[in-house]
């Protein structure tokens, strides 16, 4: 059984998702938010599989709320709603430790799936999303050390990876799904799960939003 946190200051729009998971067999809603503070003790108290975070609540927002809740380390995944796709906020959201995101008039089948793909550990946002995503808010990016190979070199976060895993995240960050990946490097789809796991691991990314996150940050990939 999934259990879900929905964070959202509508009522109404509580209710439309609480009837929808509830007609589940597989999941369960174990608490309601109306703002950030309350989804973050709540969370907190609970420890829900998924929480569904609105991003503009009263006081503290959806953003901070996911921040806030992502650092504790606990196994709750967040999924960010947005109004719009590719709202400004989705980026942030992402950055905070979100697992991904989806417009809030998204489908019910589509709001499901993405609950028990983030619940399982994978990531909503396809990679040609978060590409383009990533691309269209890149300069949300804070300023880091200075650009160029040796940056990319000697950034602490990749230290552990092999030239192979390296080169998996830099796909990755691409946006290469993972059949692309063994079509065009001639590997085993098995091969390379492997490589996409160790890479999660060892860069200590929860999910391949996150991974993607990262080789942007590192330099390994740069905006179109």
């Amino acid at each position: 059984m999934t259990t879900v946190l929905i964070a959202d200051d509508q009522p109404l729009q509580r209710l439309g998702f609480r009837m929808l998971l509830e007609s589940q067999d597989d999941l369960t809603v174990l608490a309601e938010a109306s703002n950030g503070s309350e989804a973050v003790r709540l969370a907190a108290d609970h420890h829900p599989d998924v929480v569904l975070m609105d991003v503009r609540m009263p006081g503290l927002d959806g953003i901070e709320a996911t921040r806030r809740i992502a650092a504790t380390g606990e196994r709750t995944r967040i999924l960010i709603l947005t109004t719009f796709d590719l709202d400004e906020y989705a980026y942030a959201g992402l950055r905070a430790g979100a697992s991904g995101f989806l417009v809030k008039d998204a489908q019910p089948e589509e709001l499901l799936s993405g609950i028990r793909a983030v619940a399982t550990g994978d990531a909503v946002v396809a990679p040609s999303l978060t590409r383009r995503l990533l691309d269209a808010y890149v300069h949300h990016l804070p300023a880091g050390p200075a650009e160029g190979p040796d940056a990319v070199e000697h950034d602490p976060r990749l230290a552990a990876l092999t030239d192979r895993e390296r080169e998996i995240l830099t796909v990755i960050g691409q946006g290469w799904t993972n059949t692309e990946i063994a079509e065009r490097l001639h590997l085993a789809e098995s091969t390379v799960k492997t490589h996409v796991s160790r890479v999660l691991a060892k860069t200590g990314s929860r999910d391949r939003v996150q991974a993607v996150i990262l080789a942007y940050d590192t330099g390994l990939v740069t905006p179109s």
